[in-house]
């Protein structure tokens, strides 16, 4: 098998500078180039392809019978063998760290995937550690002997404390959800909730919601609504009430179609929001909420007057088409779709104090109460430590402009201690969105998600990861200076995303398209001048001890050369799709394949891209397939004009917007077609 090489990143200077992002192999695997080279273009509905033959080909008739000879075929299984190592690669996805009763020792627990290549499934998997801080510059982590495989599990989210655990299982077909409660060293409490509660709970990480209280006596969470009863009918018309449908011919009328929120969420059409209580097992609906909302992201209010009593989430009204009628259209990548804060009662509260006090006219047929009204989007709710203000991000830029994701915004209002809601809430701009920044300054942000936690001890200071140009980068955000600060390091090519907070200190990863996750703790420290700095530490770590092969990849010194025996390497020219999204410096399993195969890899993020500002952003629409084929010609042009990459051996690749570049490349530019050795276009 070919050794595996590690390669080099690097950011390309020029007026493309943060746009593009060149990578090139540390040496050239020429036998692990596939001959012959193929031309092929696919679609979800067709696909064709026809072969170009390379000059060193085997001919037709010294082929073996099978069409492939003895060499090929050894290439081909030494390929597919590197690649199930590259698959099989474990990546952390999500991090808790909880107090613990020793003095500078807290406990983490992460939730690590694996992907099965040869079983065609995914593998989730927790992991322990011990963390121990001698002193403030040196930090040790003491992890489990072995990870405990979450079998089943859709997803799992500890308590706050850390003294349980939720383990949230959804079956297959008509069998019920399962929510396991499990203690240190026990399993507390196993609760099973039939269809005609509710459907499978929601775990996409979108509409997902699943939240403790903070007694952690009770979770609120997110499923789908328990299916309508639908119309049957005999052979004489409408079947009676209480007659067997064993006792006559009969069938299902399907009722009013309803429809479903699209890519990646079929048959999910109406995300509803529910409450279990722990002890008693009991799971109730929450009432109040319109039928044309569907609910997420939901978090407990501050307790007040020592019980907890309100459920604030988002709500996505179906009702946004012309003259308000119910067009969902899907919401996968769509931060367009208008959403609002809402407030309500927690369905365990006794009638009697099941009350809110709101000042203003209330809808006549609900009793949510809409906190962000005349505000067209708001998610992700936060509320801070001393439970006075409420925190959340907005996409209204792209719910305006219509731009399925465009430039965020954060926010903040008062939070009432005494549950008086007014309907003219002062909203407060936290950081605004930035329409054209200056050259590497703050863009804007572009988030994905936020800690359910991200509070430093100050209590105003919030830890997110978001896009700056290129990368993925770790800021603090003051909520009541509206200060913004980068705090991973500047001079930085590679990505960082923040897993957890431990007290002021930072748990983290950075990675680059080809080079691992890896994990880094971050502390900080404050200079004379009151000028923070932040310091991290390299962090070893389990889930990164690979094989010998993948050691001496991602140890071996990188090499600045693209060219072997003066001859340029194959470039495979990669775009993203959207258009508005952005290809990061993070770490990507195929692109680390591909680079490892000898290819050197060109990523472009052309104007309309996340991450520059909502000026460039919004310069895309009412241009594509005209500026964007543009600035991926301008930035093949500087790559060859350079010296790192042959006219005459390009691949392009790219997915949804990207597929369709691909096609407008090809089509509208003859030098895609002059190759003379390499060319591979897919688009799908």
């Amino acid at each position: 098998m070919a050794s595996i090489h590690t390669a080099a990143t690097n950011l390309i200077s020029s007026p493309l500078r943060h746009r593009c992002l060149l990578l090139r192999p540390a040496s050239f695997l020429s036998s692990a180039i596939p001959k012959p080279f193929s031309f092929s273009t696919t679609s979800r509905n067709s696909s064709a392809s026809s072969a170009m033959q390379a000059p060193d080909s085997v001919s037709a008739k010294e082929m073996p019978p099978n069409g492939i000879d003895p060499t090929t075929a050894e290439e081909y299984a030494s390929q597919s063998k590197l690649l199930q190592e590259f698959v099989n690669l474990p990546i952390i996805d999500k991090a808790w760290i909880f107090k613990s009763d020793t003095a500078n020792t807290s406990w983490a627990m992460f939730l690590v995937r694996q992907v099965d290549l040869l079983a065609n499934k995914k593998r989730t998997m927790t992991l322990s550690s011990r963390i121990s801080k001698a002193s403030k510059d040196s930090v040790d982590f003491q992890w489990s002997p072995f990870p405990v495989e979450m079998s089943g599990a859709a997803t799992v989210v500890p308590s706050p404390s850390g003294s349980r655990l939720l383990v949230v299982r959804n079956k297959e077909n008509d069998s019920p959800a399962v929510l396991e409660i499990w203690g240190s060293a026990l399993l507390e409490k196993e609760i099973h909730i039939p269809q005609s509660v509710h459907g499978s709970i929601y775990t996409d990480g979108w509409f997902e919601g699943i939240s403790w209280n903070h007694d952690e006596s009770m979770i609120a969470y997110v499923a789908e609504e328990p299916p309508r009863a639908k119309p049957v009918f005999d052979y004489l018309g409408f079947k009676k009430e209480g007659s067997a449908e064993k006792d006559c011919n009969s069938w299902k009328g399907q009722g009013d179609w309803e429809e479903d929120w699209g890519e990646t969420y079929s048959k999910k059409r109406k995300p509803s929001l529910f409450v279990v209580g722990i002890n008693s097992g009991e799971v109730r609906a929450v009432k109040g909420i319109p039928r044309s909302l569907s609910v997420g992201q939901v978090v407990w209010a501050p307790p007040s007057k020592g019980s907890d009593s309100l459920l604030v989430f988002v709500g996505w009204s179906a009702e946004n088409g012309p003259q308000n009628s119910p067009r969902k259209l899907g919401i996968k990548y769509c931060y367009n779709r208008p959403c609002a804060l809402y407030a309500i009662v927690d369905p365990f509260q006794q009638p009697s104090t099941n009350k809110l006090s709101y000042e203003g006219e209330m809808d006549d047929h609900a009793t949510a109460l809409n906190l962000t009204h005349g505000f067209s989007s708001a998610f992700f709710p936060r509320f801070s430590p001393d439970g006075k203000h409420l925190v959340f991000l907005s996409a209204k830029s792209a719910v305006e402009s219509g731009a399925h994701a465009a430039t965020e915004s954060l926010h903040r209002i008062e939070w009432s201690a005494d549950r008086k809601l007014h309907q003219s809430v002062n909203i407060v701009d936290v950081v605004p969105v930035v329409m054209c920044p200056e050259d590497g300054c703050f863009p804007g942000l572009y988030q994905s998600n936020i800690l359910s936690n991200p509070w430093l001890s100050d209590g105003c200071t919030m830890i997110v990861s978001s896009v700056w140009c290129s990368t993925q980068v770790i800021l603090s955000v003051n909520i009541f200076s509206c200060k913004v600060s980068r705090i991973s390091p500047n001079e930085s090519n590679y990505s960082w995303d923040v897993l957890a907070l431990d007290g002021d200190d930072i748990l983290a990863v950075y990675s680059s398209p080809v080079d691992p996750p890896q994990i880094k703790y971050g502390y900080h420290t404050r200079q004379v001048d009151q000028l923070i700095t932040w310091n991290w530490l390299d962090v070893s770590s389990p889930t990164l001890k690979y094989s010998d092969k993948h050691s001496n990849c991602t140890s071996e010194e990188t090499c600045k050369e693209s060219k072997v025996d003066g001859v340029c390497t194959p470039l495979v020219l990669i775009l993203h799709g959207g258009p508005h999204s952005v290809s990061l410096t993070s770490y990507s399993k195929s692109l680390a394949f591909l680079s490892t195969l000898g290819y050197n890899l060109l990523l472009v993020n052309y104007r309309g891209s996340l991450g520059f500002g909502e000026e460039a952003l919004q310069s895309l629409p009412g241009r594509i397939g005209c500026q964007d084929v543009g600035d991926v010609l301008a930035a093949l042009d500087y790559v060859i004009d350079k010296g790192l990459a042959s006219a005459s051996k390009v691949a392009v690749l790219g997915g949804s917007h990207g597929g369709f570049l691909t096609t407008h490349l090809v089509g509208q530019i003859d030098l895609l077609w002059q190759l003379l050795g390499i060319l591979y276009v897919t688009c799908h």
